[in-house]
């Protein structure tokens, strides 16, 4: 399958009636841009964020933070004991909720993504709803919980797959009100003519392959171009050189973990390299020891 070391996110089971269908989630799409972080423009060192507390200035750590409500004037502090007394959803199941008009579906309440696998010995249920939702042309609204979250979402079929797209709730969807629109506008027929004709001289078939980000073509462009040029710093270099602990708890330090895995890796180079001259060096001389023995042994045997 597509998934080629790509772990599921969720397993669970799709139900609808008495049909239970076992499967796995996975994320449908990903981000491709290019991995950029800060640093400073005076000598390239990565900028550090703390969680620094505003009231004592103490750096605090992650498992000494609580979440909180602000309505403007008051705050809320939620604790984790607050959270956890919350009716918990922790369903493994996709509930369907009901099957309709597949063009019902706003696309402007469609968020994010995922693909269905089947996850049983027998895929006849997986591929029973597949069918049922094509021959219909309905798209399922299906309930379920992830990262302690109830979603709402449609379930429909692309190629041979299922997919769940999680919808957005009715109240984030924002209303558009523009009142320059309830202005009333007089559109002749000839204006109307002719825009459908620029229409007709601009119309395809939509391939997505037709089309390429340039901005992150040519941010990679323009990074190996420098790395080429050896425009680039040494990546240890920018690290700095005390390591930082948090107060309130051990927490570790993820430049620190990255610095020690860069110079790991070059005392691991340097090292092959230094044994590789160390046993050149000791061949050598083995060698050299043996042609000397040789050498001994014929002057004595002659005589």
């Amino acid at each position: 399958m597509f998934t080629g070391g790509v772990r599921a996110i969720w397993k669970g089971a799709l139900t609808f009636g008495l049909v239970n269908v076992p499967v796995k989630v996975y994320a449908a799409t990903e981000d491709h841009d290019v991995s950029l972080h800060q640093v400073h423009n005076k000598d390239g060192g990565r900028i550090r964020y703390q969680r620094k507390c505003e009231v004592c200035g103490e750096i605090v750590a992650f498992q000494d933070i609580d979440r909180a409500y602000d309505d403007g004037e008051r705050t809320v502090v939620l604790t984790k004991d607050d959270l956890d007394s919350l009716p918990a959803e922790r369903s493994r199941e996709i509930d369907v909720v009901e099957f309709v008009p597949s063009e019902q579906i706003d696309p402007l309440m469609l968020d994010r993504s995922y693909y269905l696998e089947p996850d049983s010995m027998s895929p006849k249920a997986y591929v029973l709803l597949r069918k049922t939702l094509e021959q219909t042309d309905r798209t399922a609204i299906v309930r379920f919980s992830l990262r302690q979250k109830t979603r709402l979402a449609a379930l429909r079929v692309r190629e041979d797959v299922l997919v769940l797209q999680t919808l957005l709730w009715a109240d984030e969807v924002r209303e558009a009100a523009f009142p320059a629109l309830d202005e009333p506008v007089r559109i002749s027929a000839k204006e109307l003519e002719l825009s459908a004709s620029l229409v007709e001289s601009f119309a395809g078939d939509f391939d997505p392959e037709s089309f390429t980000d340039e901005y992150q073509d040519e941010l990679r462009t323009l990074i190996e171009a420098k790395l080429e040029k050896g425009d680039a710093l040494d990546t240890s270099e920018t690290f700095g050189e005390q390591e930082e602990e948090e107060a309130g708890g051990e927490v570790i330090d993820l430049m620190a973990a990255l610095r020690a895995s860069v110079e790991k890796s070059r005392a691991a180079r340097e090292g092959g390299s230094a044994k590789a001259e160390k046993q050149d060096a000791s061949a050598a001389a083995k060698s050299g020891a043996e042609a000397s023995s040789k050498k001994k042994a014929t002057k004595k045997k002659a005589s």
